[in-house]
């Protein structure tokens, strides 16, 4: 049975960064379009795989996960010898890895998400933008990354010198803040600026951005 990966088409949220583990992992799968306009992810159907009625949701083998980020980490886990290595076997680098996560999580996610919805995704609805809001998001988003360039002034990715889910996890928001005009992912400090471009022209993502979502069978 081959897995199936229910989400929107666009590349980016968390059916995007579960797509790229799937690319980078070179894992076959079915992609089930969710309508997320028309509510299909508030179905009786789709809330019995996911009670919260978000996307994105596998089925593999009749196992079902919900949370992009658990997702991520199953499909890294069941398919370590498969693909691009993701996640590292020994536990100091394991460690590493979930640390810079739990950053990401945390400092990052957190921060972005916020200069997302002001800039890019008001604007796409026509609302109007709380400039106080977005400039404060922008001032805390900013302070981060001055972490990160001391973070990546020690090594090419934020967990070590090999790229991981922690890397990977980015992908979900941050590509979006160039479409608001907001360019701050390439221009406070070099070493942010190098990795980011790095991630920008990984070949997964590259093929992602350009198709969006779409299975390799069915």
């Amino acid at each position: 049975m081959v897995l199936k990966l229910y989400s929107a088409s666009f590349p980016g949220a968390g059916g995007g960064i579960v797509a790229l583990v799937l690319a980078e992992k070179q894992i076959p799968f079915e992609h089930v379009l969710v309508d997320l306009k028309a509510k299909e992810q508030k179905t009786p159907e789709f809330l019995a795989m996911n009670p919260f009625g978000q996307v994105p949701v596998i089925e593999d083998e009749g196992f079902i996960l919900y949370e992009s980020r658990a997702i991520c980490r199953y499909l890294a886990e069941k398919y370590a010898d498969q693909g691009k290595p993701l996640l590292p076997k020994g536990s100091k680098e394991r460690a590493l890895v979930e640390q810079a996560a739990s950053v990401e999580f945390g400092d990052f996610h957190s921060v972005v998400s916020k200069v997302v919805r002001e800039a890019v995704s008001k604007v796409n609805r026509g609302l109007p933008i709380d400039q106080a809001a977005l400039d404060l998001s922008l001032t805390n988003l900013s302070a981060k990354l001055d972490v990160y360039e001391v973070i990546l002034s020690k090594h090419r990715f934020l967990a070590g010198d090999e790229f991981t889910l922690a890397d990977l996890f980015h992908y979900a928001f941050a590509p979006v803040l160039a479409e608001g005009g907001v360019d701050i992912m390439t221009s406070k400090g070099p070493n942010v600026a190098r990795w980011w471009n790095e991630l920008m022209s990984r070949p997964a993502w590259v093929k992602l951005k350009a198709e969006g979502i779409k299975g390799t069978v069915g």
